[in-house]
């Protein structure tokens, strides 16, 4: 993929550790308490990249800051705008891993995809909000009749506005629905182009700051799942599921430094994007929960499910849709 890239001297310096070979203090811990058959089988992890999707500026830059960075595998880390991109790629066998929202998943079951849901992020809702213009008289979702309502297609926020519509008895039929990517909807809000706009993460911060008003927050309307998910060929290799399991883990501290140090992940995150720290730590003090990496379980499924529902009932699925097959449960024991 011609978007695997190491930018800048933090990422090349987190790329070069996790391309370090040789069994040390990552692969000892990973190998613990297995058979000497096993144990030998898994020490050829030195020779396995695991291909990961990435954003920018996300996790996958704070590896040395929580102090996991000693990877026993090789990694090709390939950045990407938004998790349903991170869904296609992995449907087509282009990487192994990534992360999105509960709902690419569900787009790419419904086409067949060979991919699997494999572990729960559980995070903020409040960075995912509608926006209206400073000086807009729009008060209330019910007002969105006739009007040009962006947002992005396949993700929270399309569920988001569904979700919002419905509960004024309203439908796309009822209103302009105008897809956009996130930056190209910006635009489009700043322009006045947008009546209103169903957006998520720091865009509704730089838009706040130009002096746009948040009509709501999704909290109460979007369960706070975030997804890793990883193509089945990569789940049924031994070296790769192991592989994916240990990178979970990591993963995990990698949020829990995150929440214990809102001051340098804000600045840092800030120098990544080239915008104040305080945009990042307006996101820290709003936050509904902070984030925490889990094993799959019951209620993250029913959760799923009622978002596949909310679809199919507004005919953006061909059939009604069974998400339970799109479930992996075997890397439990990496998060328990």
């Amino acid at each position: 993929m011609d978007s695997i890239t190491s930018k800048g001297g933090a990422r090349r310096r987190f790329l070069q550790r996790g391309l370090r070979l040789g069994a040390g203090a990552g692969l000892a811990a990973l190998l613990g308490g297995w058979s000497s058959a096993t144990r030998a089988a898994a020490l050829r992890l030195r020779d396995t990249t695991l291909r990961v999707g990435v954003y920018k500026g996300g996790d996958s830059y704070y590896f040395n800051e929580a102090g996991v960075a000693d990877l026993p595998y090789k990694t090709a880390l390939a950045e990407f705008a938004a998790g349903n991109l991170i869904v296609e790629a992995l449907s087509a066998d282009a990487l192994d891993c990534g992360s999105m929202s509960e709902i690419p998943p569900i787009f790419a079951a419904a086409g067949g995809a060979s991919l699997k849901v494999i572990a729960v992020l559980r995070g903020d809702v409040n960075n995912q909000v509608v926006l209206v213009p400073k000086n807009s008289a729009i008060t209330d979702a019910a007002q969105f009749k006739g009007k040009r309502i962006g947002y992005a297609r396949s993700t929270t926020s399309h569920y988001f506005l569904l979700k919002l519509l419905k509960e004024h008895g309203l439908g796309f039929k009822d209103i302009e629905p105008v897809a956009l990517a996130p930056q190209d909807a910006l635009a489009a809000f700043q322009s006045g182009q947008l009546d209103a706009w169903v957006i998520y993460g720091l865009v509704v911060e730089l838009a706040k700051n130009q002096g746009a008003r948040v009509l709501r927050t999704a909290d109460g309307y979007l369960s706070g799942n975030y997804v890793i998910s990883a193509s089945t060929r990569a789940i049924a290799d031994p070296l790769k599921h192991a592989a994916i399991g240990d990178y979970l883990q990591r993963l995990a501290k990698v949020y829990d430094w995150i929440n214990r140090n809102p001051q340098p992940w804000a600045q840092k995150s800030g120098q990544l994007a080239g915008v104040p720290p305080q945009l990042f730590l307006n996101q820290v003090s709003a936050r509904s929960q902070p984030y925490r990496l889990t094993a799959v379980d019951d209620a993250a499924i029913r959760s799923q499910q009622q978002v596949a529902d909310v679809f199919a009932d507004a005919g953006l699925l061909a059939r009604r849709l069974d998400v339970t097959p799109l479930w992996d449960r075997s890397f439990a024991r990496y998060l328990a």
